[in-house]
């Protein structure tokens, strides 16, 4: 049976942990110089309909290292939905290809691909979820903690598809989740809902960051926000990472954040170059966790 990743929320905790292990097991395996061509002759299309460095870059490495290769289709190249229907983009790559990768404005559009093609399809980022960063980002704690149950997650900034993937995480890894955001800027209900208790929203960034093991922001203003730019800097001003709110948090929080950061907005160079970042660490992880992703999918692992 085909296997897509649209949202964490879509995988058990046990297929989220051999992910993390076979992650694990690459990243091994590339620090050793031992080659693993498990994906030899296969082929990835990765669709952009937003501009991408970390995305890109780690799809389109992590394949030329398990031996297969990667095609870029820019934005104009197919204009998905406009041009060509989604399904109808799905079944025609779906006989040349061997995986899919969306990254979308809208959810509907990557889940319009994965309904269409019999071939796997992940969400490299859409508006609702983003669940190969917060994979990553999971996998990264793994690596400086030993373990994600019972830790304290604090995002502080906009209730956006990051969070939405965080609080899929915590629902099914057991950690506690909260965000901190302006009022009017929360998640989508229905996600935080799902997600049940270990989840929670608040609008005190200082009460969010008490007690937390991490500490995790975001742009206040993602792409296709631009003409809200300068009512979200006004509103999410006193929700910035900075020196004293990660002195409210525990003396050895880590302190995350996706990128690309807008440095003195959501989060300030002391902080971010500072000694509890672990934001070039996760970059690095979108390398060996995709890899992962991509084995898991085609059953490769």
């Amino acid at each position: 049976m085909k296997r897509d990743l649209l949202r964490v929320g879509d995988l058990t905790a046990g297929e989220l942990d051999t992910i993390l292990t076979v992650a694990r097991r690459l990243k091994g395996d590339l620090r050793a110089r031992r080659p693993h061509p498990l994906l030899a002759g296969r082929t990835l299309a990765m669709i952009f309909e937003k501009p991408s460095l970390r995305t890109r870059v780690t799809f389109e490495v992590g394949m030329v290292q398990l031996g297969g290769a990667a095609i870029h289709l820019a934005p104009g190249d197919i204009r998905l939905g406009e041009r060509e229907s989604a399904g109808d983009i799905a079944r025609n790559l779906e006989r040349w290809v061997d995986l899919v990768m969306a990254r979308t404005f809208l959810h509907r559009s990557v889940a319009d691909l994965a309904a269409g093609a019999r071939v796997p399809v992940i969400n490299g980022l859409s508006d609702l979820h983003h669940p190969c960063q917060v994979l990553s980002d999971c996998f990264t704690l793994l690596e400086h903690r030993g373990k994600l149950a019972g830790l304290r997650v604090a995002f502080i900034g906009d209730g956006n598809n990051v969070v939405h993937s965080w609080m899929d995480a915590a629902a099914r890894l057991g950690f506690d989740f909260v965000l901190a955001c302006p009022p009017g800027y929360e998640p989508d209900p229905a996600i935080t809902a799902q997600a049940g208790p270990r989840v929670s929203v608040t609008h005190d960034a200082e009460a969010a960051a008490r007690d937390a093991d991490v500490l995790y922001t975001d742009v206040w203003t993602s792409m296709g926000q631009e003409t809200e730019a300068t009512a979200r800097r006004q509103a999410f001003r006193p929700y910035q990472v900075n020196a004293p709110l990660v002195q409210r948090a525990k003396p050895d929080v880590l302190v995350m954040h996706c990128l690309p950061a807008h440095r003195g907005e959501e989060i300030t160079d002391e902080v971010i170059d500072g000694p509890r970042s672990v934001v070039f660490d996760q970059a690095e992880n979108r390398l060996h966790v995709q890899k992962a992703i991509m084995v898991w999918l085609l059953g490769a692992a």
